[in-house]
């Protein structure tokens, strides 16, 4: 095994536009040491020709057909071929900065295993890009430059798919590719989490992300809400629940009533709170729904928040920090 040697694991389906791009930007980096284990995932486009095209041009680059079917599967297949000492993945319809690898080697060498390189990013789009990506990117920057995304792991993936590098080590400690789990970005940046991987901060924008209307994060049920909402409360019960103090659900729309049901099917008991006048004093799912003064009679309540407007947002937080509630350690915001 080559020391400074990467392997970028590419899965790719019927991305024959964009293609070309993505791997010419991998050639054109300024670090060379590295290997594409690029795998077809049953493309019907001309992408795999594409791919052979490029693999006969250099020899770091190699072609696999998918062992399985789907994202998962296509990254354990490039997985058991790789053969380097930094793992990272990437998406074939996005593009690397020039510098992305070697910033990334650099940071992993200068703070060893036990740490995720990571990179600002930036989308692109011909249609323009809207301001929901907009602001997640905004915040995804803003914990990326303190090295913080774990903070806000329950909110959103705080690890960019394509843009994050560590040791195979760490990889093989936190699971690699074996979980089924989907969204499968989200579920490894729990795993690093977990694991006590630490984020290295990061000022630079290292990848691009490019977004349009057929892309599969848009298009696949693995990435519809309720897979997101699903894998926050599995990993909020492994890892931060704590059944010694009171558990309280503030929100009653749609994602606060999925949550609900969640935990009334795994009979955890719970108190159901919301500041909606219209809707305190009901029972849902044979659950009274309480007025958030409730916490007042609650012990050092642990909270999750499931209400996203920003506004509303921002009167739940303020309210909670006058009764001395800190962030993480006592309510955890899930959108």
């Amino acid at each position: 095994m080559d020391n400074r040697t990467i392997s970028i694991l590419i899965p790719f389906k019927d991305t024959e536009e964009f293609l070309p791009d993505c791997i010419q930007s991998i050639i054109d980096q300024t670090y060379d040491d590295w290997e594409i284990l690029a795998v077809n995932d049953n493309s019907t486009d001309n992408s795999l020709k594409i791919m052979h095209s490029y693999a006969k041009r250099d020899i770091r680059i190699k072609v696999l057909e998918n062992e399985g079917k789907g994202i998962i599967e296509a990254l354990r297949t490039a997985y058991s071929r790789s053969k380097s000492t930094f793992i990272t993945r990437m998406d074939s319809d996005d593009l690397m900065s020039r510098n992305k690898l070697e910033t990334m080697v650099n940071a992993l060498e200068i703070h060893g295993e036990g740490y995720v390189a990571l990179g600002k990013v930036k989308y692109f789009s011909k249609e323009g890009v809207g301001g929901g990506y907009k602001g997640y990117e905004k915040w995804l920057n803003r914990l990326t430059e303190q090295g913080t995304n774990y903070s806000e792991i329950y909110k959103e993936c705080v690890i960019p798919s394509p843009c994050w590098m560590v040791f195979r080590n760490d990889l093989d400690k936190v699971g690699s590719f074996l979980s089924d789990r989907y969204p499968e970005d989200y579920d490894l940046a729990f795993r690093f989490y977990e694991q006590g991987l630490k984020c290295i901060p990061s000022n630079e924008i290292l990848h691009h992300w490019r977004d349009y209307s057929y892309r599969t994060s848009r298009t696949s049920e693995h990435y519809a809400q309720n897979y997101f909402l699903d894998i926050k409360l599995y990993y909020f019960l492994k890892l931060d629940h704590n059944n010694q103090r009171p558990f309280v659900l503030w929100g009653a729309g749609n994602k606060g009533k999925k949550l609900a049901k969640n935990l009334i099917g795994q009979d955890i008991d719970f108190t159901w709170v919301c500041n909606n006048t219209n809707k305190i004093g009901l029972d849902i799912y044979d659950k009274k729904m309480h007025h958030y003064l409730e916490l007042n009679k609650l012990q050092q309540p642990q909270i999750i928040i499931t209400v996203a407007n920003s506004e509303a947002q921002e009167f739940i937080r303020e309210y909670l920090l006058g009764k001395g509630k800190n962030p993480v350690k006592d309510y955890i915001f899930f959108c």
